[in-house]
Parts: structure tokens; sequence; C-alpha cells
């Protein structure tokens, strides 16, 4: 079997989450922050990456990161493009660790319209994409922001990331789709209802072979994306954290069966540069076991 058949084998038959390791430049000085590391330690994007590779280097080498309990890890491009131990860092998580590698692929947000936030144009993608799969990347993922239950604005993000997410296809990697319904959203059940109809008349349209993940917002109502995750098209529905700590995120993802998680900042909470190595592996061990547990139900 290929390694890109191994990795869909592993999403289908292995418990596990993914690991969202993929803070952009835009993120990443909060990122920094919470990891103990101020901005006035640093100066420029080229020390900044250089430390959030670090950062995420660290947790990649932990004793306690491996694919046991983590499917795959999400990673940014610059990562990507960097190595760890010598090896570049797909290579290293698939080979050494036995973690999937996913790449985000998308260029940030366009403003509010409709009371949702589009991507940002992607003039690039099929380079990135031809470049991705080079290196060993198995799939990518691409966020939009639902912000108001509004049926135009969630058609329209739905619409986009389906259409972005043949190309992807096309290119032999296998897409995450997230819309994410902001966890503020006024009436962020019904935000829910009409972006679960316009998902499932997306998947409708995907003929067979193509394979889509979703990562979603962790709904209101229990279990309502239970249709995505038995869907022949979904490899897996996944949920971000959306802002909530660990501790309330895990709760609320162990009620839903079949959803594992896909956290970033929930993941590295309680991280920071200044501990031992010992206690840096404690923590995250901790955190990687309270995750792991809540996605397998």
């Amino acid at each position: 079997m290929s390694n890109f058949e191994l990795q869909k084998a592993k999403f289908r038959t292995k418990a596990g989450f993914i690991a969202a390791l993929d803070q952009s430049g835009g993120s990443t000085p909060k990122a920094l922050k919470l990891y103990g590391i101020a901005e006035t330690s640093y100066s420029g994007d080229a020390q900044m990456m250089d430390l959030i590779h670090a950062m995420r280097t660290r947790i990649i080498t932990s004793p306690s990161f491996n694919g046991d309990r983590v499917l795959a890890a999400i990673l940014f491009e610059n990562t990507m493009d960097r190595e760890i131990q010598g090896r570049p860092t797909a290579e290293y998580l698939w080979e050494v660790k036995k973690v999937v590698p996913i790449l985000k692929v998308d260029k940030g947000l366009m403003d509010e319209a409709n009371g949702v936030q589009l991507m940002k144009p992607m003039p690039d993608l099929d380079k990135l994409l031809a470049r991705a799969k080079a290196k060993g990347i198995f799939g990518t993922k691409m966020r939009s922001v639902i912000k108001q239950a509004n049926p135009t604005g969630i058609q329209a993000v739905v619409e986009q990331q389906f259409q972005v997410g043949r190309q992807i296809i096309a290119a032999g990697l296998v897409p995450i789709i997230e819309p994410e319904v902001d966890i503020k959203c006024p009436d962020k059940a019904g935000a829910e209802d009409l972006l679960k109809a316009a998902i499932l008349r997306e998947l409708g349209k995907l003929t067979e072979g193509q394979l889509v993940m979703l990562k979603l917002t962790i709904p209101s109502k229990d279990n309502l994306y239970t249709d995505c995750i038995a869907h022949p098209r979904v490899l897996k529905v996944v949920a971000l954290s959306g802002g909530y700590s660990r501790a309330e995120a895990n709760e609320k993802l162990a009620r839903q069966k079949g959803m594992v998680a896909s956290f970033s900042r929930a993941l590295t909470e309680g991280l920071t540069a200044q501990q031992s190595d010992a206690q840096f592996d404690k923590a995250l061990d901790e955190a990687i076991e309270s995750i792991y547990q809540a996605s397998r139900t």
C-alpha cells in the first residue's frame, strides 16, 4: 500500500485526534505569548517563525506525541518547508511518529458580509498542492467563519469550501472543509442547522471516490452531525475548540458520538518555553490523553 492509502486507512480504523499546529503569521504572536515568549523578545517575521518552529518541534519530538493517540497534525506552509531533526517535517511526522501530515492552505479571511467571512482568493493553490503532494502531505485544511445565522452567507461559505475542495481532491489530496461557526454567534444552533443542510447538499454532489473531511464547531445540539459522520464521502468529522478551554471543549466533544478533536490552542494550553523538558512532556502527555479520551466516543 502507498503511504496515502495507509494514512487513509489510519483515519478509518484508528482512534485518536488531529493536532492543529498551524498558527499562521497573524496568529503566531498570540500563540508565542501563551507559550511564554513576549513580542518584545523577538523582532521581525523571520525570528518569529524560527521561534514558533522551535515550539512545534518541541511538541512533535516529545515522547508523548505519536501515532498511538494522534491521528494527524495540521501544519502551516512555513512548517512544511522546514525540517525536524534533519528530516522534512511531513516525512518526520509520518516515518518517525506515524502521524499523518496535513497542510493549512487558506490565505486568511475576507471582511464580513452576509454574516460570514469567506476565504481570500488562493491564486497559487495548484502550485502549493503540487508541492505538498511531492512532500508527502496527505490532506489540506482551509477555514471560513460564520458569525450569523444568515442563509445566504452560510450557503456562500459552503459552496466556496466545496468548490476549492474539489480542486484539492483533483490534486490527489483530501481536503478538510472548515466552516467554523463562531461560538459567540447569537443564534448558534440556528446557524448550525443551516450549515448542516448546506453541507449535506454539497456532499450529495460528490462522486464515488471523492473524499472530504469536515472540521466543525462542537454543535449546540448534541450529535447534530451524525448524518455527516455516516456519509460515504466523509472520511472524518473533527471538532475545533473554537475558544473554549480544553476542559470545556473536551466535555462538549465527549457527548458527540463519532466526532474527534482537532484542537489548536486547547492542545497547547499550559505549555510554556520556561518548562523543563520533563515538565513540558508531562503537561503535553496529560493534554493529549484528555483530548484522546474525549475523542473516543
